[in-house]
């Protein structure tokens, strides 16, 4: 760790870690991207962070935090991280990038290894866009990050009546056919 609490170097390989330890401790992320553990909210940031760069999604849904000694269930609310920030770099269009920054200062660049996803509530008809991470990880884009997304939105290149956005050579839609 840096000496003003930001982590340096690559993140643990929480992927190669399977201890057999498990339990549910109560720890649990809300949709606001608020920590709890056992009802209280963790508010030492520096604590939050260190345990965002040992959390894992397992291929059954499950989260964890791993050791490699243990690992625990985190609750997920919504997704265990916000995008709070997109930024576009390159020329506008398939050449173009969109790069997007966490609340827990976690970039991710939107593409093939990392898509965006929006799921439309089927009656309110309000969008939930996501963006992965890391592993199963993903983000969900905050309002004001997403209507940043809609400013740089472009029909879509196969003619449907789709609005979406470019990032690294793929096209990504921004909801349902209008």
């Amino acid at each position: 760790m840096l000496p003003e609490g930001k982590f340096a170097g690559p993140l643990p390989p929480v992927h190669l870690w399977n201890p057999a330890n498990c339990g549910d401790i109560g720890m649990e992320i809300r949709a606001d991207g608020s920590w709890w553990h056992e009802g209280t909210r963790i508010t030492r940031e520096r604590l939050v962070k260190l345990f965002s760069r040992i959390l894992r999604k397992d291929e059954d849904g499950v989260t964890y935090l791993v050791t490699p000694y243990e690992k625990v269930i985190v609750h997920i609310e919504d997704a265990p991280f916000l995008a709070v920030r997109v930024d576009r770099s390159g020329t506008p269009g398939p050449g173009q990038s969109l790069t997007f920054r966490t609340n827990l200062d976690y970039h991710t660049t939107a593409g093939p290894d990392a898509p965006i996803r929006v799921e439309t509530d089927g009656v309110t008809g309000e969008p939930a866009p996501y963006v992965l991470v890391r592993g199963r990880l993903e983000a969900k884009i905050t309002r004001a990050a997403f209507y940043d997304m809609v400013e740089l939105a472009v029909p879509a290149p196969d003619g449907t009546p789709r609005l979406g956005v470019w990032s690294q050579g793929v096209f990504f839609p921004l909801g349902a056919d209008s």
